[in-house]
């Protein structure tokens, strides 16, 4: 059989939230099913098995591994468990998707992508979940940016002022040696789409940042959580595209939770994420020429807990799969983008700028 007709068979490795939302984004997608779930947290499997009828449970995800036929497995667990996890996945050799961050430092990033080389399969398709790039008003800016209507891009802003940290399993998500640190993250997200926009590569990262209000009374086995709710985090590119990230997770109140604003030769775009709508203002018709818009996902896509973004990662993933080209989402991007981070939460402690090549050398 084909790729282009075969029934793609997944195998899904953590079923927390995200585990449950690739779930139910797979479940609405034609031509493929999760026939095969693994989480050692016996709760989070059965939440995950009462979304799919007969689906094959294990504690272990190296015995889904061997004794399933998977033609794609989804890494959603806990960020400093990806490395491991995913070198257990590529040494199996399906088609993998490994969520946000890639891994919770550069040196981890690196080895993931050094550890693809090693257990390099032709057509292998190896993809990092940052899916922010699919919402709709991100695409139609990035479309606007790629055709020219911005002219030379200059600037590029973006805004999150969100709610706190969600609570997860055994709140793995509030210590740094966790994830990476807020700025890697939640905000690897941005960084990724910063880069798409200045079509660059980073150079420098000087941030400011700190731990101000939110989860200063939680306290876990006699530890404080200690993740920074709010940074302003600046980065220069190779080409001269400047970008700034202003981030705050105690902005409950906030009409759009990310706005992101590129100014450049000839004009200024703007997406308000939340409300998805998209804005030109070309500098030749002044602030009565902004032209607004809402932005809309094609028809059928499940909304889910990104706006659809998650739902056409998967199509696009899956089209990668089946035309057998490449991953529109690299380890390579993955990398970037917690480099910018990981630099941002150097420049906060040293209080400093930092070279990208610091982190990445």
């Amino acid at each position: 059989m084909s790729l282009e007709s075969k029934k793609l068979r997944y195998g899904i490795i953590g079923t927390g939230m995200m585990g449950r939302e690739h779930i139910r984004n797979l479940l609405a997608i034609d031509n493929c099913e999760v026939v095969a779930i693994s989480d050692n947290h016996a709760p989070s499997r059965a939440k995950s098995a009462e979304l799919i009828n007969g689906v094959t449970q294990f504690s272990d995800h190296r015995e889904m591994l061997s004794t399933n036929e998977l033609d794609v497995v989804i890494i959603a667990t806990p960020n400093n468990t990806h490395l491991n996890i995913l070198d257990d996945v590529l040494e199996a050799g399906p088609h993998v998707l490994v969520e946000k961050p890639l891994c919770t430092t550069v040196k981890d990033c690196q080895l993931a992508i050094e550890r693809d080389k090693q257990t390099h399969r032709d057509g292998r398709v190896v993809w990092v979940g940052l899916e922010y790039r699919f919402m709709a008003p991100t695409r139609r800016l990035i479309r606007e940016v790629s055709s020219g209507t911005c002219g030379k891009v200059q600037m590029v802003a973006i805004r999150e002022h969100r709610f706190p940290f969600l609570e997860k399993i055994n709140n793995w998500n509030r210590f740094t040696s966790n994830t990476g640190g807020t700025l890697v993250e939640k905000c690897c997200h941005f960084f990724d789409v910063m880069g798409l926009i200045a079509q660059s590569q980073a150079t420098s990262v000087f941030a400011s940042g700190n731990q101000d209000v939110n989860h200063l009374d939680e306290f876990y086995d006699g530890k404080r959580s200690d993740i920074l709710d709010n940074a302003f985090v600046i980065v220069e590119y190779q080409n001269g595209v400047r970008g700034m990230l202003d981030l705050s997770m105690f902005a409950e109140g906030s009409k759009n939770e990310q706005e992101i604003s590129v100014v450049g030769s000839k004009a200024k775009l703007e997406a308000m994420i939340t409300e998805s709508k998209v804005r030109i203002g070309l500098r030749a018709n002044g602030t009565t020429g902004v032209e607004e818009f809402v932005v809309k996902q094609p028809h059928g896509v499940i909304a889910g807990f990104h706006a659809g973004a998650s739902y056409l990662e998967h199509l696009a993933m899956q089209r990668a799969i089946r035309s057998g080209s490449k991953s529109e989402v690299t380890l390579s991007d993955g990398l970037n983008s917690v480099a910018i981070g990981q630099a941002a939460h150097v420049s906060i402690a040293q209080k400093r700028v930092v070279e990208i090549s610091e982190i990445t050398n």
